[in-house]
């Protein structure tokens, strides 16, 4: 997959230069706004901004009366068909959004984004939320609370795992492939949470975030400008205030930022009774005054708060709130509603069922789920599976845990429909004529190991050890943050007890971030992490075991060696005393080193990749020109293989101290043995830059330094020169594409 494909999605329009048929059509669409606009009670102006959840509080005869201009958590089609008969009874019948969690599949699960996100690959992010979005749509649901395209750096926060890791440029990526996988399958997407949500204090969920001006700009807030150039129809308030300041009040991000200054012409919601939190933030003191701020600041609709439809007809009729600020947020819900067909859609069979995964879909997620599997490690290239390997024992709780195979928001997945490791492996084990036995070992959190001796004798009768263990899926996902990442329970107990019989061991980890594994990584050969792999993550996992595919997934955050290591990434400041080994008064710790256990970008393969050859073909470059760098790829080994050719660069001299690397392109390719494939990577000369605090972007005259690898470690190519400063102000900014050639 070529980047240009998906990150030609990315490139901005302007309004003049539409074609004529797209300009008249939105002119038409704001004609048509404007007039039910104009037919409208300030009642039912209000109701429009209401979004309430299935079950208690909902009152159903609020839809007939027009009070709920968007529902969420109806996730089947006879209540959907029933508020949709709801609707026809109200006085103008404005259509509702129906919104739910869509996170990484709808009945078919998916990879967790933080693991697709490891895929490299914009084809399958696009192709994962199209399928989610698909299935989701077919009983009524047209609008999902995804993608999150929130950057952390801070793997104890627990929704880590619902992103694309730490990195701003694989997140602008992914961020719009993913919006435009769900529109292309039926669903409105809410890119969220804006912003800042996931560099909490501590890496506690819902805590307070502080981030400078500039590194907002620079660093958390592409990818949501990514989303809005991909047509993102909505977005999400966060829930954390953000240098003092709450999201859902924050005029800054909602209104100069997301509107003024990227254009953005969709509706923000709250998130779940994110406007009432705003008296718990302390910066209002009862709901009318909250339900003031929120909209005076931007946001639209108002998630299940009911603090708009309470009071804000009493802050009109008061003065305190102009009627034309709760018009333009009608306004704002009528276009995308319209936009998206909804006055034209015919109303839903009510007897329409979610099926099960069809073959179809089941093969789009093993297709997935296999690109997003990262060899972390592989002493004496224990894996593949040998052919002479005769008896495998499968050991730990996580091997035939089919809720957890699925991991958290998982919408309508049904743990039946999961394969487990357990049975892929013994399924592929089975036509090799490998014999498998299993042992969990200790119970799903591991707190007890009466089962350890069972699990030992196992192992000692078998020629190989898989052992499957990690975070089950109630310990990720939002309020799931952690103090401590070591692996939780006695399971480092029983790895070591493992480890003892001197049997070969190669380790799968489950999970939504990475764990410290201490002493672990040096007892077991082979860590393999699987992430939660989704519906069809069991048969994935053995397809890579036993080498039937090569895996090629990359690490999209940085491993730490501790948890007191975080947050921890690779695109750093440079410190004024750089790490010098045996000198403890330089950027070190006393009881640990500096280094991560395993950096961004890293990823193993069966299969040996070597660079050569690399060429800058433009040493001096000025405004519109592309840093073209080139290099060969050869695969030296003796199977397939897929690698992820990665571009970074540096600024080592600037106006501002520049991080060490950025990532600017990647590509990921094929190689059959002995193969080489010449790769270019090309990089607009105003993606050099950097934000200055008030929105700007400079691109600074002078060298900068270009570096080609398989992670982050990549070696240094040269350099090139840039002739001239560019400046650009804020509300002329584009994200600009990375594009790759491959020969």
């Amino acid at each position: 997959m070529r980047l240009s494909c998906v990150l030609g999605l990315l490139s901005a329009l302007v309004v003049s230069s539409l074609p004529f048929q797209e300009v008249a059509a939105q002119e038409a669409i704001e004609r048509r706004v404007n007039e039910l606009l104009g037919q409208m009670t300030l009642e039912e102006k209000v109701g429009q901004l209401n979004l309430v959840s299935h079950g208690p509080p909902l009152r159903w005869e609020d839809i007939s009366e027009g009070k709920a201009g968007a529902v969420l958590n109806f996730n089947n089609a006879a209540d959907v068909a029933r508020a949709q008969a709801l609707v026809q009874q109200s006085r103008l019948k404005i259509p509702l959004l129906f919104g739910l969690d869509v996170l990484h599949g709808f009945r078919t699960q998916f990879p967790l984004p933080l693991g697709e996100a490891a895929a490299f690959n914009p084809r399958l992010s696009f192709l994962a939320s199209e399928w989610g979005a698909k299935e989701a749509s077919h009983v009524g649901v047209n609008w999902t609370f995804a993608p999150m395209a929130d950057l952390s750096r801070d793997s104890r926060w627990g929704r880590i795992v619902e992103g694309f890791g730490e990195d701003p440029y694989l997140g602008s990526v992914l961020t719009a492939a993913r919006v435009n996988g769900f529109r292309k399958g039926g669903l409105a997407a809410t890119t969220k949470h804006f912003a800042g949500y996931g560099a909490p204090q501590g890496g506690r969920d819902y805590d307070t975030t502080y981030i400078p001006r500039a590194e907002m700009h620079d660093t958390y807030l592409p990818p949501f400008r990514a989303a809005v150039e991909a047509g993102s129809a909505s977005f999400m308030a966060a829930f954390n205030a953000l240098n003092g300041e709450p999201s859902t009040a924050n005029a800054w991000l909602l209104t100069d930022v997301l509107r003024k200054q990227w254009g953005f012409d969709g509706f923000v919601t709250s998130d779940w009774v994110g406007v009432g939190e705003l008296i718990l933030h302390g910066v209002a003191a009862d709901g009318a005054e909250a339900a003031r701020k929120a909209i005076l600041a931007g946001v639209d609709m108002d998630m299940m708060g009911h603090l708009y439809i309470k009071h804000l007809p009493d802050e009109v009729r008061a003065g305190r709130v102009p009627e034309s600020v709760v018009d333009e947020s009608v306004r704002r819900i009528l276009r995308t509603k319209i936009r998206l067909g909804l006055f034209d859609h015919p109303a839903i069979d009510p007897k329409r069922t979610e099926a099960a995964p069809s073959a179809e879909a089941r093969q789009a997620a093993r297709e997935v789920a296999r690109e997003t599997l990262v060899l972390l490690q592989n002493k004496n290239d224990l894996l593949p599976i040998k052919s002479d390997t005769r008896s495998i024992a499968v050991i730990g709780p996580l091997a035939d845990a089919p809720h957890d195979m699925m991991g958290p928001h998982a919408a309508r997945g049904h743990k039946e429909d999961s394969i487990t490791m357990l049975q892929g492996i013994r399924q592929r084990a089975q036509s090799a004529g490998i014999a498998v036995s299993h042992a969990p070992a200790c119970d799903l959190m591991c707190r007890s190991t009466e089962q350890l001796p069972a699990a030992i004798e196992a192992a000692k009768q078998a020629d190989l050890i898989i052992a499957v263990f990690g975070e089950p899926q109630e310990l990720s996902g939002e309020a799931a943050s952690r103090a401590h990442l070591e692996l939780n329970g006695k399971q480092t107990e029983v790895l070591e007890a493992l480890a003892a019989t001197g049997k070969p061991i190669a380790l799968v980890l489950m999970g939504g971030r990475p764990q410290v594994l201490g002493a672990i990584a040096e007892r077991v050969p082979s860590i393999l992490m699987a992430w939660y792999p989704g519906t069809e993550g069991g048969n994935a996992v053995a397809d890579v075991l036993f080498g039937d595919v090569n895996p090629s997934g990359k690490l999209p955050v940085t491993w730490p060696r501790a948890t007191g290591q975080l947050p921890m990434y690779y695109n750093r400041l440079p410190s004024s005393r750089p790490t010098i080994p045996g000198n403890r008064f330089t950027l070190s710790y006393i009881d640990e080193a500096i280094s991560p256990l395993y950096p961004f970008g890293w990823g193993l393969s069966y299969t040996q990749f070597a660079y050569s050859d690399a060429a800058i073909a433009q040493p001096r470059l000025d405004a519109g020109q592309m840093l073209d760098v080139s290099v060969s790829v050869t695969n030296k080994g003796s199977r397939a293989g897929q690698e992820v050719v990665q571009l970074y660069t540096r600024d080592p001299v600037a106006s501002r101290s520049r991080p060490v690397r950025e990532l600017k392109a990647f590509e990921k390719i094929s190689l059959d043995p002995g193969q080489t494939k010449r790769v270019t990577l090309r990089v607009p000369v105003e993606s050099l830059g950097f934000h200055l605090d008030d929105g700007s972007y400079v691109v600074e005259a002078g060298a900068i330094q270009v570096f080609v690898g398989g992670s982050s470690l990549a070696d240094e190519v040269g350099q090139a020169e840039i002739i001239n400063t560019i400046n650009i102000p804020p509300d002329e900014r584009r994200v600009s594409a990375a594009t790759s050639i491959v020969q």
